[in-house]
């Protein structure tokens, strides 16, 4: 690590702590040439995720579009902004486990929704109507009725 004091490339770190969000290593480092101190932050090395969308087009994986579509299936219902987060996070960790490059935009979907429809089933049928483009009642009570059809 070069310091950003006098350049010199050799430096010790004199203490590490994880930050706020666990997910970062803070590290407070002491140059050995000129001794003044400074701070530097670890973290993880992610592979850049691509998401297939439905018409083929390839968009970076973008954890804040999960976000942003349970806020909107979930608004007015009894899910907390940790509940959300926590289904966001789940499928991000599962994806990334998966150690692939590229996944399908559906496959995301029906991530989320399993999760959703354990966590609230109003908001499931929501974001199922929107991401299964509902064309017409019909398609709409073939959803519910198969969910309660797994309810039996």
């Amino acid at each position: 690590m070069k310091c950003p004091f006098c350049g010199y490339t050799d430096s010790k770190v004199i203490d590490s702590r994880p930050a706020e969000d666990n997910t970062t290593i803070r590290r407070r480092r002491e140059c050995l040439d000129c001794q003044k101190r400074f701070t530097t932050h670890e973290i993880i090395e992610r592979m850049p995720l691509a998401v297939i969308k439905r018409d083929g087009a390839r968009q970076s994986f973008d954890r804040t579009k999960i976000i942003n579509g349970l806020l909107r299936a979930c608004e007015k219902r009894p899910v907390t902004m940790a509940q959300i987060e926590r289904v966001a996070d789940e499928v991000e960790q599962e994806l990334r486990g998966r150690l692939e490059t590229e996944v399908q935009s559906e496959r995301i979907g029906e991530m989320v929704m399993e999760r959703l429809k354990a966590l609230d089933e109003i908001a499931y049928v929501r974001f199922a109507s929107v991401y299964r483009s509902f064309k017409d009642i019909e398609t709409f009570m073939d959803e519910l009725a198969k969910m309660l059809g797994e309810k039996k």
